[in-house]
């Protein structure tokens, strides 16, 4: 198991846990927390509350590293993933990105991806949450081993795919660094039906 949780620790370009703000902000979150759960909770509030929502908030510039995401302090729900993950992998905790594929608006189609997290918790395994930012109608919340997400299944089209990725998917990288403006991503948001 922990051979393969150390993935789930890497640093890589988008998930860049060992740049020095992810770093900083790693431990800022982490002082005074007694555990792994305390401090996971710590780093999802911060990035739920802190880091606006590109969309929501309608702002740009368009991030996808993690480090992006912090410095500018806005990002999709992939970005904000990525900010996540960074930030527990930076605290020595395993991190990873999970997906569900859901309608844009009015349960029918378009569909869109959206992007959450799984922490491994050492009292609780592999735990799933979402930082997306919480709004009317979204309450995400971090109460394991209860999963509190932002947006339930409601169409027979829509997934809860189940594989925690160690890095992003390419089409939600190819969304968020093909184009300027989060305005040409929301027109473009990805989209697949299964994960490979």
């Amino acid at each position: 198991m922990k051979t393969k949780l150390k993935h789930y620790l890497a640093h890589s370009e988008y998930i860049d846990c060992q740049h020095p703000l992810i770093i900083a902000k790693a431990a800022e979150l982490a002082n005074g927390c007694q555990n792994d759960e305390t401090i996971a909770k710590c780093c999802f509030e911060f990035v739920r509350d802190h880091i606006k929502h590109s969309w929501d908030y309608r702002l740009n510039p368009l991030t996808c590293k993690a480090s992006e995401v912090l410095m500018h302090g806005t990002g999709y729900c992939y970005a904000k993933s990525h900010l996540l993950a960074a930030l527990l992998r930076a605290n020595a905790i395993p991190a990873g990105l999970c997906y569900q594929r859901l309608t844009i608006a009015n349960d029918a189609p378009p569909y869109c991806l959206h992007g959450l997290n799984a922490v491994y918790l050492k009292d609780y395994g592999w735990y799933r949450m979402d930082a997306r930012g919480n709004k009317a109608g979204v309450n995400a919340e971090f109460v394991p081993p209860v999963e509190k997400l932002a947006f339930p299944i409601s169409d027979k089209l829509e997934r809860d795919f189940p594989e925690i990725c160690t890095e992003p998917l390419a089409v939600v990288i190819n969304a968020l660094t093909q184009y300027d403006t989060v305005e040409q991503v929301f027109k473009n948001l990805p989209d697949i039906e299964v994960i490979n």
